[in-house]
């Protein structure tokens, strides 16, 4: 890390007014409802904190996952867990990284099972390790916690934010769309009774498929009993999708 890259606002949350984090149209009653209660108040009352004492705060935008994926047009939800915590790399999107910067470990498993997957070339990866692409489609890239302390993993957790985002995940899994649930690893799987929970009430909800195997990280993707390499992920997502007639994903 780098003088230039701390220098630079554009790696670092510099504002906690929630106004100037951008979404689509779609979220704006979900997420206007989370900042005026108290846990959304105390949340942006701990993020102050943060950046009065100059800590480095990523993303600079939160939210962003919200702003490229409309509630609407989210077919498939892939859930993360913590933003990454080294300088340039979040970028709002769970598991992406911004343009220029080196893929991750996580990411790079992703890719190399993309291959293995039939999705992509070996000898053609693609460019860079941001997942714009992925989001505009309708992949929901969302991390349980949105903001974290440079070179401090988890660091913000428990502040808050798991309460918008489990929210988030309830309004996707409500809707009477289709939609594939990815759960890599405990901490995502931890989520499936939020989306079978609505299975149970009088609203509508998604035709919810899950898909779960162990997270993506060098640590657990090749381990039993569910490893991620080798699970077929990207392939069994557009599957999953087109038993519903719906428009796969281009990975």
């Amino acid at each position: 890390m780098t003088a230039d890259l701390f220098g630079n606002a554009s790696y670092c949350l510099s504002s906690t007014d929630w106004r100037q984090w951008p979404v689509h149209s779609s979220w704006h009653a979900v997420v206007s409802s989370f900042f005026t209660q108290d846990v959304g108040q105390r949340l942006l009352a701990l993020l102050q904190q943060d950046l009065v004492v100059g800590q480095h705060v990523y993303p600079p935008q939160p939210l962003r996952s919200l702003l490229l994926t409309p509630l609407d047009a989210v077919r498939v939800l892939v859930v993360g867990q913590d933003p990454y915590h080294q300088a340039g790399q979040a970028n709002g999107l769970a598991f992406s990284v911004s343009p220029g910067i080196k893929v991750p470990p996580s990411l790079r498993n992703m890719y190399k099972e993309l291959h293995a997957d039939g999705h992509a070339a070996p000898a053609a990866p693609r460019l860079g390790g941001s997942l714009d692409d992925w989001a505009e489609q309708g992949v929901l890239l969302l991390n349980t916690c949105l903001t974290v302390r440079d070179s401090e993993p988890a660091s913000h957790a428990s502040w808050g934010w798991e309460v918008l985002t489990d929210r988030i995940i309830v309004e996707v899994a409500q809707r009477s769309s289709p939609c594939v649930f990815v759960l890599w690893g405990v901490h995502a799987q931890s989520k499936q009774v939020l989306i079978h929970a609505q299975q149970g009430m009088n609203q509508p909800r998604s035709q919810a498929m899950v898909i779960t195997s162990n997270h993506p990280s060098p640590l657990s993707a090749s381990r039993g009993p569910s490893p991620f390499l080798g699970s077929r992920v990207f392939s069994r997502i557009n599957e999953a999708l087109a038993s519903t007639k719906t428009q796969p994903i281009q990975w």
